[in-house]
């Protein structure tokens, strides 16, 4: 007998077991397990794979740079930035804090500049009146109102504000621009506006 293992066994005309056509061997069997290859010797799995990888569906944008893994049985690497804990500010209403395409480890933060919360107190909220949190008390008796102020109007522009002192301005009254009409020699009328 040249061969030592036996690969099929036939018992009353009948193939019990038949290894001939098996096609397993060490390099896909799955490490740490054994078998017997189409000749009937046993096989020692020397395959690392641990995981099926055809219905995996990352790219190489979605993995970690630095990283490899495995999708359809090909290996990839990583191409997806490490952003860590990024942090950005927001100074103004209309300020928007772009998030840059990445990896973020969970410990970066978005907040509004210190200068910025520094204002954001009731004094400076009108009463009745909710900001991030913070309820006015800005207003009523704390207030202090200039009752009314006159302005003498003209041909540049003017700022009316209050005077040194008040908060704001109850009422402004802007005169009437003067003008006068007066029959010129001429036989016409001269109209002087101001």
């Amino acid at each position: 007998m040249a061969n030592q293992y036996v690969n099929k066994v036939i018992i009353n005309g009948r193939a019990k077991i038949d290894l001939t056509g098996d096609t397993v061997d060490a390099a896909h069997l799955l490490a740490g397990y054994t078998a017997h290859d189409r000749s009937g010797a046993p096989v020692s799995g020397a395959c690392a794979y641990d995981a099926a990888t055809a219905d995996a569906t990352a790219a190489e944008s979605e993995i970690l740079a630095g990283k490899t893994a495995y999708v359809s049985g090909v290996k990839l690497e990583g191409s997806m930035t490490n952003n860590g804990g990024m942090t950005g500010y927001i100074s103004t209403k209309s300020a928007v804090a772009l998030i840059p395409q990445g990896y973020h480890d969970g410990s970066g933060r978005i907040e509004i500049i210190d200068t910025e919360q520094s204002k954001l107190i009731a004094g400076n909220i009108k009463q009745g009146i909710t900001i991030l949190g913070v309820t006015g008390s800005y207003g009523g008796s704390s207030a202090s109102v200039e009752a009314d102020k006159s302005v003498t109007p003209s041909f540049s522009s003017q700022t009316v504000t209050p005077d040194e002192g008040y908060d704001y301005l109850a009422q402004v009254t802007v005169a009437a621009i003067p003008v006068t009409e007066v029959d010129n020699t001429q036989g016409g009328v001269t109209v002087t506006v101001g």
